[in-house]
């Protein structure tokens, strides 16, 4: 009898433990309870104060300088300071730079300088630069962009080599429109087409080649179509009996005053078939305009 009792108290003593131990456990559920949905204070997972930097519309760069490059905002900079995320260089110096650029003439030293001066609006109209085709036939493409028109057009061209072995001058890289372009008048500015070039008369009957050559230089034959117009003649001619279009090698060029009459004497030539520009041509009764080199 007296286990039996025992075994009942021992039984009953378990389950106010058990009572006692879930008491316990809901009172610190309830508690957890409280202080999350009841408490002042939210608590969240992010913080506000610390968030990504803002991202920055890449940049395209001329990637091809030894020690610099120039990217599409006008910023020249050292390639170890350019930003791997989005290529373009800091916005710490000077934009549209043209350090050892030539203005007047379009034309500088360096080529990342050429660009970034080239970017500036104030040198390349963008409304001229987009007509301009990248070749010469008709079905070559334009430009799609002042950048992609600047990172082309300062790179070497023929127009800035003479016998395609030699630079006319330091300033070879050039953004002025090609010549053979006619979106606007950058391209007709003769001052901008002929640096680096000795425009030279020549003396009665004789060719380019032997003008230059007695300057201990060379007749640049591409530059001849840059002297083939009416208002570049009369700058280095006096073209006493006017200018007229002729067809002859020996153009650009002038008339000798004691020329036959039917000749024109005194007048200036110029040729609207510029296939048939030379420097080797020559006329007894003319006097020459020659680029030099």
């Amino acid at each position: 009898m007296g286990m039996r009792n025992a075994g009942r108290c021992s039984r009953r003593w378990k389950s106010m433990e058990e009572l006692h131990t879930m008491g316990r456990v809901n009172t610190l559920i309830l508690l957890l309870i409280h202080i999350f949905c009841f408490s002042p204070t939210t608590i969240t997972a992010i913080r506000k104060d610390i968030g990504f930097e803002p991202s920055h519309r890449p940049c395209n760069t001329t990637v091809q300088g030894r020690y610099f490059l120039t990217d599409d905002n006008g910023y020249v900079c050292n390639a170890i300071s350019v930003n791997p995320q989005t290529r373009c260089c800091p916005e710490t110096g000077e934009k549209f730079s043209c350090q050892g650029c030539n203005v007047l003439s379009q034309c500088c030293n360096s080529y990342e300088y050429c660009v970034s001066c080239c970017l500036n609006p104030v040198q390349t109209s963008k409304e001229q630069i987009l007509k301009v085709k990248v070749a010469k036939p008709a079905t070559a493409r334009t430009y799609t962009s002042v950048f992609d028109y600047c990172a082309g057009r300062c790179r070497h061209s023929s127009e800035s080599v003479v016998h395609e072995n030699a630079y006319l001058s330091d300033f070879h890289h050039c953004f002025s429109l090609p010549s053979n372009s006619s979106a606007g008048t950058i391209g007709t500015r003769p001052e901008a087409r002929l640096n680096g070039i000795n425009v030279v008369v020549g003396r009665q009957g004789e060719s380019c080649n032997s003008v230059c050559k007695l300057r201990g230089q060379s007749c640049v034959p591409n530059k001849l179509v840059v002297l083939n117009h009416c208002d570049v003649i009369q700058k280095y001619m006096s073209c006493k009996g006017a200018c007229f279009s002729s067809v002859g090698a020996d153009q650009p060029a002038e008339v000798v005053d004691d020329a036959p009459k039917h000749m024109n004497p005194g007048s200036c030539l110029y040729t609207l078939t510029e296939s048939m520009l030379s420097c080797d041509g020559s006329h007894q009764h003319t006097r020459r305009l020659c680029p030099c080199a």
